[in-house]
C-alpha cells in the first residue's frame, strides 16, 4: 500500500534542487542562508562552511529587530529557532549563548510588560503574526523549560503552556472561518513557516498534528491557486513588489519546490537586498524538513491541467454600515468589548469599525499603542474626538465607507484554471469601500504574463529601484469594484461610494479620477487593440480586457519611478473618474483553436452598459452591466443583487467552504477530504490529523 505521500526520492531531489542554488551564495548575516548551508552539509558531510565569520557584526544583524523592538522581530525569531534545534551543536558557544539570551528575554504577547522607556513597535495581531509569535513562544518554552524569561518572570514551561493553549485556540478559529489573509501570495508564506516549524520541532502530538493538518490544508488551498509556479489568484493582502510576477512572490520559491511546475529559475537574494527580509525562507524550511513529507494529492492538484473550477467561502461578517447602537451585539455571541478577543478582531484589521471603537480606544490607552509607529495613523482620531468613546464611534459610523480600508470580512472567491490559463475573483467583496492591500481579482497566463486592474490611491512614488508597500498606485486598491465572475468571465463595476476626501485628516483615504490595468506588453506574444477591448496571448493561453472609458497606455519613466525592468507599455489607463467597468474574458487554444478565432468571437460580442450616475451625498451609483459572452453565457450585473447567467440568479455569497473536482466541505467542517482518483488526504482539523492515501499496492 502507498503511503500516499510524495515519492521520497522525488522529495529528497526537490529539496537538493533549492539547497544546491541556495549554497552558491554565503551571507554570514542572513539566518536563512546558514541554515541551507547547514542542511546541504548532513546530506554531504565534506561541505565546508565558514562558521567563525558568524561573529559579532553577524549577530547584530541577526537581533538587529529584536534588540530594537522592531516590527517583524518575531520573523526573526522563529528562523533562529530553527538553527537551534536543528544545529544547535554546531553552533559556537558564544552563538549559542546569544540566542538563548534572546529567546528567554524576548516578549512573546502584547499584555506581557514592556520595559520603561522603551516603545513596542511589534505587531502582534494579524493572522500570520499571531500564529508566528505563539509558535515561537511555545517552542522558547519547550527549549528552556525551566529558565525565568526576563521580560515577564514566568518559567518557561508557563509559556509553552500558554502558548499551546492560544495556538489551540487559533486553529480552533480557523477551523470555523477558514483564512482571513485569504489566498495570499506573501501572508501565506508567513504561515507556511511556523506551522512547518511546528511539524518539524513541537514536542507535543496535539501541537505537532494539528499544525500539520493545517499545513496540508493551507498548501492544498495554495495547490488550487497555482498556475505555472505563479499564485495568480485574488489575494486578502498582497503588494505590488510581490503580484507582479511569479519570481517575486514570497511563495515562488517553496512553491516551485513543492509542486515543480515552472521553468523560471530560483531566485537568490543579492548583494544589494536586506538579508532580514529574505524572498526563499518557505523553500528553506522545507528544504530542511525531515519529518515532513507533503500528500502526493496536493501535488497532482496544483499541477492538473483539466478545466478547474474552485469556489471557496472564508472569513468573518463584520459589517461598519449596520445602524448604529449603544450596545451592539452579535447573533454569533462574539463579544466586541472583551478584552480577551481583542487579536481576534484586530486579525480582521477591524480596528476602526464603530462597534469596535471602544475596545480599539482602551487597548491602545492600556498598552501605549498610540506611541508606535504603526498606529500612529489613530492619533488623529485621539485628538479629534478628545478620546471620547462615543463621539468617535459616531465618527467612525458616519465615515464607514472611508476608514475601514484594511477590514478583513467575509469573502467569497471564485478560480477557473485550464492548462494554458487562470482567473481568480474575490466576489462582491465590500464594493465601493476604501480599500487597502486587497486585491480583487487576476488573470494568469504563466509566470509574468498576468492582467489585473485597480482603482489607485494616488500617483507613484519616486523611487525607480523598488514597488514600495504603502505606494497604493499598484498595491491594493482604493475603493473596492463589485466583482463578478462566471466561468472564464468576470465584471468589475468600479463605483466609489464617497468622493476622494478634501479633509486633511482623511487624506490618506483619497484616490485618483481613474481606474487602470497592470497589462505587461512585453511578457505576452502578442497584444491586439481592437476598439474597446485589448487582447494578449501567451503561448496557449489568451485574456481579452475590455475598459467602458477609453483606455491609454501611460508611460513610466524607469529613471523616476519603478517599473520592475519592464520597458514597453504595462499601464493601461482610463480615465475620467473613478467610476469604470472592466470586463476580462480568457480562454486558450484547447478552448478556441486559436487566437484569431477567440478575437474574433470576445471583439463580436456586446457589451450593454446603463450609468446609473451620482450618488446623494457623494459617490456614484454604479452600474448596469450585460455582457453576452462568447465563453460563460448572457451574463448580467447591477449595483446590488446576484449575477444572473442566462437568465437565471447566481449567488455571490452562498458557496460553501471549498466546493471543487477534488473536495466539497461546508463552512466550519471539521473534517476535509481531498480525493483524485486514489490519491487522498483526509484533514480532521478538530483532533489534529492528516491521513494520506495511494493506490492499493504502489510503492
Amino acid at each position: 500500500m502507498h503511503d500516499g505521500l510524495v515519492d521520497p526520492d522525488w522529495w529528497r531531489s526537490r529539496q537538493d534542487a533549492w539547497l544546491a542554488v541556495a549554497v552558491t551564495r554565503w551571507e554570514p548575516r542572513d539566518p536563512l542562508c546558514v541554515l541551507d548551508h547547514l542542511s546541504w552539509r548532513r546530506r554531504h558531510p565534506a561541505h565546508l562552511i565558514p562558521l567563525a565569520e558568524l561573529d559579532g557584526e553577524a549577530l547584530a544583524a541577526w537581533f538587529v529587530r529584536i534588540d530594537h523592538w522592531a516590527d517583524c522581530a518575531d520573523f526573526d525569531v522563529l528562523r533562529l529557532l530553527h538553527l537551534w534545534f536543528g544545529h544547535r551543536a554546531e553552533l559556537t558557544e558564544p552563538v549559542r549563548e546569544a540566542l538563548a539570551d534572546r529567546f528567554v528575554g524576548f516578549k512573546y504577547w502584547f499584555t506581557d510588560p514592556t520595559p520603561p522607556g522603551v516603545v513596542d513597535h511589534r505587531w502582534y495581531w494579524s493572522e500570520n503574526h499571531r500564529l508566528i509569535f505563539h509558535t515561537i513562544e511555545y517552542l522558547a518554552g519547550q527549549a528552556f523549560p525551566d529558565a525565568v524569561f526576563a521580560n515577564d518572570g514566568a518559567t518557561g514551561s508557563s509559556h509553552r503552556a500558554r502558548a499551546a493553549q492560544r495556538l489551540h485556540a487559533w486553529f480552533d478559529e480557523k477551523v470555523r472561518y477558514g483564512f482571513t489573509e485569504w489566498h495570499s501570495d506573501v501572508y501565506y508564506e508567513k504561515d507556511l513557516a511556523p506551522l512547518l516549524t511546528l511539524v518539524e520541532w513541537a514536542d507535543d502530538p496535539a501541537v505537532a498534528g494539528r499544525a500539520q493538518a493545517f499545513l496540508d490544508l493551507l498548501l492544498f488551498d495554495i495547490a488550487l491557486h497555482t498556475h505555472c509556479g505563479n499564485v495568480g489568484a485574488t489575494h486578502g493582502r498582497s503588494y505590488m513588489k510581490d503580484k507582479s510576477r511569479a519570481s517575486d512572490q514570497p511563495l515562488f520559491a517553496p512553491v516551485k519546490l513543492l509542486f515543480d511546475d515552472t521553468d523560471e529559475p530560483w531566485v537568490l537574494e543579492g548583494a544589494d537586498r536586506d538579508p532580514l527580509l529574505p524572498l526563499n525562507e518557505g523553500a528553506s524550511l522545507l528544504a530542511a524538513a525531515r519529518r515532513y513529507r507533503p500528500p502526493e494529492v496536493l501535488r497532482r492538484v496544483a499541477t492538473d491541467d483539466a478545466v478547474l473550477v474552485d469556489r471557496e467561502h472564508l472569513g468573518l461578517a463584520i459589517d461598519p454600515d449596520e445602524p448604529l447602537v449603544d450596545h451592539p451585539t452579535r447573533d454569533d455571541g462574539l463579544s466586541y468589548d472583551d478584552p480577551d478577543l481583542v487579536a481576534f478582531w484586530w486579525d480582521r484589521d477591524a480596528f476602526t469599525a464603530w462597534q469596535l471603537i471602544p475596545l480599539t480606544m482602551d487597548t491602545m490607552d492600556r498598552h501605549r499603542l498610540w506611541d508606535t509607529e504603526l498606529f500612529s495613523p489613530f492619533r488623529a482620531v485621539r485628538e479629534v474626538t478628545g478620546g471620547d468613546r462615543d463621539l468617535a464611534r459616531r465618527l467612525a459610523h458616519d465615515l464607514a465607507d472611508v476608514i475601514n480600508a484594511g477590514l478583513l470580512t467575509e469573502v467569497e472567491t471564485l478560480t477557473y484554471r485550464t492548462a494554458h490559463v487562470m482567473l481568480s475573483t474575490a466576489l462582491d467583496h465590500r464594493p465601493g469601500r476604501s480599500g487597502y492591500q486587497q486585491h480583487a481579482w487576476q488573470a494568469t497566463l504563466d509566470e509574468r504574463a498576468v492582467v489585473f486592474t485597480t482603482h489607485p490611491a494616488n500617483e507613484p512614488w519616486p523611487d525607480p529601484t523598488v514597488f514600495h508597500d504603502g505606494d497604493h498606485y499598484w498595491t491594493g486598491s482604493a475603493t473596492l469594484p463589485r466583482s463578478a465572475q462566471h466561468g472564464p468571465a468576470a465584471i468589475h463595476l468600479y463605483a466609489p461610494r464617497f468622493d476622494s476626501p478634501t479633509d486633511e485628516l482623511l487624506s490618506r483615504f483619497r484616490y485618483l479620477e481613474l481606474t487602470h490595468a497592470y497589462l505587461p506588453t512585453e511578457c505576452f506574444d502578442e497584444v491586439v487593440t481592437d476598439g474597446h477591448w485589448v487582447f494578449g496571448r501567451r503561448r496557449g493561453g489568451f485574456v481579452a480586457l475590455w475598459s467602458w472609458r477609453p483606455t491609454r497606455w501611460r508611460h513610466h519613466d524607469p529613471t523616476t519611478v519603478c517599473t520592475n525592468g519592464l520597458t514597453a507599455p504595462f499601464d493601461l489607463v482610463a480615465e475620467g473618474g473613478a467610476a469604470n467597468v472592466w470586463v476580462v474574458e480568457v480562454g486558450d487554444v484547447d478552448r478556441w483553436g486559436s487566437f484569431a478565432d477567440f478575437r474574433s468571437a470576445i471583439a463580436g460580442a456586446a457589451v450593454e452598459v446603463v450609468d446609473l450616475g451620482p450618488r446623494d451625498g457623494g459617490g456614484h451609483r454604479g452600474f448596469e452591466v450585460t455582457y453576452h459572452s462568447p465563453g460563460a453565457g448572457h451574463l448580467e450585473l447591477g449595483p446590488t443583487g446576484p449575477l444572473r447567467v442566462d437568465g437565471a440568479q447566481v449567488a455571490l455569497d452562498a458557496g460553501p467552504r471549498f466546493e471543487n473536482r477534488w473536495c466539497r466541505a461546508e463552512r466550519g467542517a471539521t473534517r476535509i477530504t481531498i480525493e483524485d482518483g486514489p490519491w487522498g488526504l483526509e484533514l480532521d482539523l478538530r483532533e489534529g490529523t492528516s491521513r494520506a492515501r495511494g493506490p492499493a499496492g504502489g510503492g
